[in-house]
């Protein structure tokens, strides 16, 4: 299932990212940043990422000069029960709203469903918009925080924050030219701290597929990024690329939760994870990066364990998506 679009482009995006993204190396590429507080003036950890999202929305809104009603459509999700914090951070837009869950992947999910929105003529213009709170994110899937539970150094470290992304039909620099939507994959995997493993599989399905539907050698894309697999995921996607699919993107290849923190500096385990990992990466460095050309074509792969903790309860296995958007600088643009 890999589509082709032609009338689907990146209006501009919005970030904003919390205290150890903002002590990240990454820093200086999101809109904005909260310093210090883990609560940023809320009064619960839930209620800290419906503000970081709904300041994205907003923020993205009075960025390109936009109303609500300018708006067709807002797709997101997030990790919380029911995507709370989607629900709740919309309730104040009056814009038509898609709920999605794709876990980590739910980036990736909602632009492929906005990119065929638009690209079939049905939206012009479509917001695509995620979250997550280390805190938040932890309680619900794993234990909270303040438990100081130990964790093994396969683990990863839930990003917070919120990005935004505003597809349109109006040409600008950077066009989404094809997706591959993923399948669930699972390997029987059950240890709920090492996501990379989970998640490696199914990132490998997915850009092998992708690449085989468009007839590409990996060499095409500057850039394939996955989600968050982290230090240790990352080596099992490059070496089951080449076991199973005899595909070599060692050369190329990278991923959000090793670039969103110093993984030898922070105490992030083997880097970061949650919806808004990639997204933060993805809508502030990798789009800010293909503006000034250093990279003109990147392939996304938001990767997502889609696991829940009542599942886990009954010694079920941690099943994993991965979805892959292509994104383009548009040729008439090169220097």
């Amino acid at each position: 299932m890999t589509y082709k679009y032609n009338k689907v482009y990146i209006d501009n995006t919005y970030t904003v990212a919390g205290t150890y993204e903002n002590d990240g190396p990454l820093a200086n590429f999101f809109d904005k940043t909260y310093p210090k507080d883990m609560y940023f003036g809320s009064t619960s950890w839930e209620h800290a990422e419906i503000k970081l999202l709904k300041e994205s929305i907003a923020g993205l809104l009075k960025k390109t000069n936009n109303k609500t009603s300018d708006i067709d459509i807002i797709i997101s999700g997030d990790l919380q029960n029911q995507i709370a914090s989607s629900n709740y951070a919309i309730r104040e837009f009056d814009i038509p709203f898609l709920g999605i869950y794709n876990a980590c992947a739910i980036s990736s999910e909602g632009i492929i469903i906005a990119s065929t929105f638009i690209n079939s003529g049905k939206a012009k213009k479509c917001i695509v918009a995620t979250s997550s709170h280390n805190m938040a994110a932890e309680k619900q899937y794993r234990n909270p925080t303040e438990y100081g539970t130990p964790k093994p150094k396969v683990a990863t470290f839930t990003a917070t924050g919120g990005a935004s992304i505003l597809l349109t039909n109006k040409k600008s620099k950077i066009k989404i030219s094809s997706a591959t939507i993923g399948k669930i994959i699972d390997k029987g995997v059950k240890d709920v701290n090492n996501m990379g493993a989970v998640m490696a599989p199914a990132a490998a399905d997915t850009i092998a597929r992708h690449l085989k539907d468009l007839n590409l050698d990996p060499s095409y894309y500057d850039l394939i990024l996955t989600g968050d697999l982290g230090e240790y995921g990352k080596k099992i996607l490059v070496d089951y690329l080449k076991e199973v699919y005899k595909i070599d993107i060692s050369k190329n290849y990278n991923d959000c939760g090793t670039m969103l923190y110093d993984t030898k500096k922070q105490p992030v385990f083997a880097g970061g994870s949650g919806p808004v990992c990639s997204a933060l990466v993805n809508f502030g460095y990798v789009y800010k990066q293909m503006l000034k050309q250093k990279l003109k074509r990147v392939l996304i792969v938001p990767t997502g364990a889609l696991f829940s903790p009542t599942m886990f309860f009954q010694k079920e296995s941690l099943p994993a998506i991965a979805h892959a958007v292509s994104l383009e600088v548009e040729e008439q643009w090169y220097i």
